[in-house]
């Protein structure tokens, strides 16, 4: 699997061959095999092909109009309420400073992660945007505000060859018993 870590890169241009619907769930499949904290699983997935859906989806994800040329948005939703079960009315955003809400994106980032490796392992584009804020993107798609959008995946097939982006060498982020 190193080989698909060391070229995996954001791609921002997707031709319009359509993604089969096998391939999106291979890659839910590899989210749904993902490690959690207490095995919670807060993940849940959004698969969203329509073209008025990804357009407001783009407009809320920081007016990102590339984002349009995926064929496939897995808008990617943690459910506080694997942790918090009791029926106390939550609302859940950017500000909110409940430890429940940091371990469930913790969670879900892990699930999300396994879907951009699978989707390079299968010959899969993907990108992870994240430039949106609760109130504008849960509403797009009826998510109840007790729900967290950690981010939404753009999935196709690249229009090109875009290089990955340089990386530190190893030796320059390791530190052995202190920093």
């Amino acid at each position: 699997m190193i080989k698909e870590i060391a070229i995996r890169k954001s791609t921002r241009k997707y031709n319009d061959t359509p993604v089969d619907d096998a391939k999106i769930m291979q890659l839910l499949e590899s989210a749904r095999l993902a490690p959690s904290g207490s095995n919670t699983q807060p993940w849940n997935f959004i698969i969203v092909k329509s073209e008025g859906a990804k357009e407001k989806l783009a407009k809320a994800d920081g007016n990102q109009v590339w984002m349009q040329s995926a064929p496939v948005f897995i808008v990617c939703v943690a459910d506080i309420r694997c942790r918090i079960q009791n029926k106390t009315e939550l609302s859940l955003d950017e500000e909110s400073s409940l430890p429940e809400l940091k371990q469930i994106i913790r969670d879900t980032a892990i699930a999300i992660e396994h879907i951009l490796l699978e989707a390079e392992h299968i010959g899969l584009s993907s990108c992870w945007t994240p430039w949106f804020v609760q109130n504008d993107i849960r509403p797009i798609l009826g998510i109840p505000k007790d729900k967290y959008v950690v981010g939404i995946i753009t999935i196709g097939y690249a229009n090109g060859n875009a290089k990955s982006p340089p990386r530190r060498s190893l030796e320059s982020m390791i530190r052995y018993e202190t920093w």
